[in-house]
C-alpha cells in the first residue's frame, strides 16, 4: 500500500490496492517523508478490504446509502425542522420550551452523526455533489465542513489516538493518552472534564475553525486556508447558523431567553457529540503505541492500529444503532469510512473474523453504558501520575 500527504482539501486520499474497485471503500491513508509513518501491513489490510467488497459483489449492492438512508435523513431532517418551527412560533411556556429544546437537541445531533458524517466522508452516495450538499449540513450547524475535512477525515482517521497528530484527543485540562504530559489536576479529570465536554459546540462554532484558518495548521500539520467558494461556504455557514438558532427566534421571544436557550442547547449537544466520540476511543480496552516524542514511526501497521485504537460498542442495540449513523461501529467506520454506515453492521462479522485470523486485537462493549463506565475508569487511569 503505497503512503503519501494530502492533496486535495475535497476528496480524502485513497491508498493504492490491488483491486482497484476497493478505492471506494477507503478514506485516509498513513503519509511518507518526514512525517509519522506505519510499518507493512503484512497482508491484513488487503485481505480484510477483498473479503468486503466480496461481500458486496455477492449480495448486489451498493457501497453508499440506499433506500433506508434516505428515509432516515427524511425523518430526521422533518424531526429537526418541526422541532424548531414549533418552539419558535408555537411555544408559550416554559415546559413547552423546555421539551421543544430538547427534541432539537436530539435532532441536530442524529443530524450530526447519521447525515453530515456520511456526506462529508463520500460515503452517503455515489454522486460527489450529492455528498457535498449533504456534507454542508454540518455548516449549517454552525461548524465550517471544510475545516472538518482536514481534522476529521485526515488528521483523525489517519493518525487515530496519535499524541500530537489526532486534533480529536487535544482537550483542554484533560489527558486522554499516556503520551501527553501530566499535571496533578489530572487526578480529578474524570470528574471535571464532562463540565470541559459541555464547552465543545460554543467553542467549536464561535472561535476554533476561526482560529485553525487562521494557524493553518491542525494538529501541527499545516492543511490550505479556505478560498474561493470554500472561504464563502465558511462564512455563510457561520451567519445562517446564527440567523436560525439567534436572530429569527428573538424577533418572537425575549433576547435572553433566545441567549439562554442557545447555551443551554449548545451545552447538552456538546456531551452527546463528545460523549459517543470518545467512547470509541478514549475507553481502557483500546490499545495504544507508546511512542518517543521524536518518533518518525508507528511500530504497527495503519489498519491494525486503527482497529487497536478503536472499540465498538452496543453493536446489538439496533434502535441506538440507527440514531448514532453506524457511529458505535467505529472499527468498521475507521478501516472503511466511504462505505455508507447502514453496512457496517453487516461487515462488522466479516471484519471480526479477519482480525481474529490474523491475531488482530478486535474489542467491544456489549452496552452503551458499559463504554461509559468504561470512559470514566480510563479518564481516572490517565488521571494518576505516571509511574516513574
Amino acid at each position: 500500500m503505497s503512503q503519501y500527504l494530502p492533496t486535495t482539501p475535497d476528496v480524502a486520499p485513497e491508498p493504492r490496492c490491488a483491486t482497484t474497485t476497493t478505492s471506494e471503500l477507503v478514506d485516509a491513508a498513513p503519509t511518507r517523508g518526514d512525517k509519522l509513518r506505519f510499518v507493512g501491513d503484512g497482508g491484513f489490510y488487503r485481505e480484510v478490504k477483498r473479503r468486503v467488497l466480496e461481500h458486496f459483489e455477492r449480495t448486489g449492492r451498493s457501497t453508499k446509502g440506499t433506500l433506508r438512508m434516505l428515509v432516515k435523513t427524511t425523518v430526521l431532517l422533518l424531526w429537526g425542522g418541526a422541532s424548531y418551527a414549533l418552539l419558535v412560533f408555537a411555544a408559550t411556556t416554559w415546559w413547552h420550551t423546555a421539551l421543544l429544546c430538547c427534541s432539537l437537541v436530539f435532532a441536530v445531533a442524529g443530524v450530526a452523526f447519521a447525515i453530515q458524517h456520511d456526506g462529508n466522508h463520500g460515503a452517503y452516495s455515489q454522486r460527489v455533489i450529492v455528498n457535498r450538499l449533504v456534507g454542508m449540513t454540518l455548516d449549517l450547524l454552525g461548524a465550517s465542513s471544510y475545516i472538518w475535512h482536514w481534522k476529521h477525515n485526515i488528521a483523525h482517521h489517519t493518525y487515530t489516538n496519535l499524541d500530537g497528530k489526532d486534533n480529536d484527543i487535544d482537550v483542554p485540562f484533560g489527558r486522554l493518552v499516556p503520551g501527553q504530559p501530566h499535571r496533578r489536576f489530572h487526578r480529578y479529570q474524570q470528574f471535571y472534564l464532562w463540565g470541559v465536554y459541555s464547552l465543545f459546540v460554543v467553542y467549536w462554532q464561535l472561535f476554533e475553525d476561526f482560529k485553525q484558518v487562521a494557524e493553518a495548521r491542525i494538529a501541527g500539520t499545516p492543511f490550505p486556508r479556505p478560498r474561493g467558494w470554500r472561504l464563502v461556504q465558511m462564512i455563510a455557514g457561520k451567519a445562517l447558523f446564527f440567523g436560525w438558532a439567534l436572530v429569527v427566534p428573538a424577533l418572537f421571544h425575549p433576547w435572553w431567553i433566545v441567549l439562554l436557550c442557545y447555551v443551554a442547547m449548545s451545552m447538552v449537544l456538546s456531551l452527546i457529540l463528545v460523549l459517543i466520540f470518545q467512547l470509541a476511543h478514549s475507553v481502557e480496552e483500546t490499545a495504544l503505541p507508546a511512542l518517543p516524542p521524536d518518533a518518525r514511526e508507528v511500530p504497527r501497521a495503519w489498519a491494525v492500529h486503527q482497529v487497536q485504537a478503536t472499540v465498538d460498542f452496543a453493536r446489538g442495540n439496533r434502535l441506538l444503532s440507527w440514531y448514532l449513523g453506524g457511529l458505535n461501529f467505529q472499527i468498521e467506520h475507521h478501516l472503511f469510512p466511504r462505505i455508507c454506515h447502514v453496512h457496517y453492521a453487516r461487515i462488522a462479522g466479516i471484519v471480526q473474523t479477519t482480525c481474529a485470523e490474523f491475531g488482530v486485537r478486535y474489542t467491544e462493549n456489549e452496552s452503551l453504558l458499559g463504554a461509559i463506565a468504561s470512559h470514566f475508569r480510563w479518564l481516572r487511569q490517565m488521571g494518576r501520575l505516571p509511574s516513574g
